[in-house]
C-alpha cells in the first residue's frame, strides 16, 4: 500500500522588502545598440540585447571592455506592437555602474548602467531636419 504524498508546501512570495532595488525590472530582451569610449579612448559600437530594464538603468553583455564610470549611449528597439507599427527607438545614455565577471566560454561581461535623465525618441524613417 503506497503512502500519500505529503501535500507541497507553497513557496513563499518574496515581499517587496527583500529587493532592495527602487525600481521594478522589467525582464525585456531588447535589440539594443551601444556606443561609447573604451578605458584607452578608443570608440566603439556594439550591439546587444537588454537583459532586463527599469526607469533608473538596465543590464545587458558586452565584448567591448568597458570599466566602471564609462559613458554609455544606448539606442533600444522598441517593439512595433507598443509604437503602432511605427520603427521606434528610445535615445539614452548613462553612466556604468556594475561589472560582472566575463564568461568562461567568451569574453561577454555583464553591464549595469545608470541612466542619465535625458532622452528622446527617434523616428526610425524620418530625417532630421537642417
Amino acid at each position: 500500500m503506497k503512502k500519500a504524498a505529503k501535500p507541497k508546501k507553497e513557496e513563499a512570495i518574496p515581499s517587496l522588502q527583500a529587493n532592495r532595488r527602487r525600481e521594478w525590472r522589467l525582464d525585456l530582451p531588447l535589440s539594443t545598440m551601444i556606443e561609447g569610449r573604451l578605458p584607452h579612448g578608443e570608440k566603439f559600437t556594439e550591439t546587444t540585447t537588454l537583459q532586463n530594464i527599469s526607469s533608473t538603468g538596465a543590464y545587458f553583455c558586452l565584448d567591448s571592455g568597458v570599466v566602471v564610470g564609462s559613458k554609455l549611449n544606448l539606442m533600444i528597439e522598441l517593439p512595433k506592437n507598443l509604437t503602432r507599427g511605427k520603427k521606434i527607438k528610445l535615445n539614452l545614455g548613462g553612466i556604468t555602474v556594475r561589472l560582472e565577471e566575463p564568461d568562461k566560454k567568451g569574453k561577454r561581461q555583464g553591464v549595469a548602467i545608470r541612466f542619465s535623465k535625458d532622452f528622446k525618441f527617434v523616428e526610425g524613417a524620418k530625417k532630421k531636419a537642417k
